[in-house]
């Protein structure tokens, strides 16, 4: 019988629990939520834990980003994640909350039912606590070549673009690069030195379509290998996942078809 065991210090314990905090009146606070959040210092060595929080909904913001800077301003200052524009744009505060990967500025408490689970993105080196390392990541972003690829003389002001072509671009321009898709991509979980997942395909096929762009024979070459395009086996995760409604799916499978148009 074969015994399958997690890697040194990668088994998830109990951690600390943080006794709810007082209203501002000194009297327990009438509407709270716990926080179940994942915490790991790799310099403290150890297995990372859950530790648990409760917040005063009260006295805080309305998504789980507001819950989580409450948790470090007022409970906890060691809690460690990113953060941003708190718009949705950035993409910075990517994390997978109660199951599943979105962004923690636009995900509403009220949306999560129960205790909420609040844990780094999946199957990515961390940093720390909820902080991934995504070296490898924009490096996968870095070897798509995101920008126009011209052999034509520059013109005096721009490349002109009719409002038709430029249309095309739309649900593709809008990636943030959050890592949301590709985290919850388990073709990416395994082969993710090789496939370069959702994130890089759908911004790759944004420079494919561009009318701009006069070098779609040297992208497609490029992406010709079993793994780089091919892991994708459409299970539809990263499109459900994009907290910007995008469709990584679609994109690949365009890219799959020009690959087929032009060996026909």
């Amino acid at each position: 019988m074969v015994e399958i065991m997690l890697p040194k210090n990668s088994r998830v314990k109990k951690g600390k629990v943080w006794p709810a905090e007082k209203a501002a009146n000194g009297k327990k606070p009438k509407r709270t939520k716990e926080f179940k959040v994942y915490r790991y210092n790799p310099d403290a060595g150890g297995n990372p834990t859950m530790d648990t929080y409760t917040v005063d909904l009260d006295s805080c913001g309305p998504m789980v980003l507001d819950a989580l800077i409450k948790i470090k301003n007022e409970i906890d200052p060691t809690l460690s994640f990113r953060r941003s524009c708190r718009e949705g744009v950035c993409g910075s505060c990517a994390m997978n909350i109660a199951g599943g990967n979105t962004l923690a500025c636009t995900k509403a408490i009220n949306d999560c039912t129960g205790a909420v689970s609040v844990y780094p993105l999946p199957h990515m080196p961390v940093v720390k606590d909820l902080v991934p390392d995504l070296t490898g990541f924009y490096a996968q972003y870095a070897s798509i070549q995101p920008y126009l690829k011209t052999s034509t003389a520059e013109p005096e002001k721009e490349w002109k673009q009719s409002p038709q072509d430029r249309a095309k671009l739309d649900g593709l321009y809008e990636c943030i690069l959050c890592a949301s898709c590709s985290t919850a991509c388990p073709s990416y979980w395994w082969n993710s030195d090789r496939y370069l997942g959702p994130a890089a395909l759908l911004q790759s096929y944004r420079w494919l379509i561009d009318s701009r762009d006069e070098a779609t024979g040297e992208r497609l070459d490029d992406l010709e290998d079993p793994f780089r395009l091919y892991r994708c086996h459409t299970i539809m995760n990263c499109t459900n996942t994009c907290p910007k409604g995008l469709n990584p799916a679609q994109a690949i499978g365009e890219i799959k078809q020009m690959m087929v148009k032009r060996k026909a």
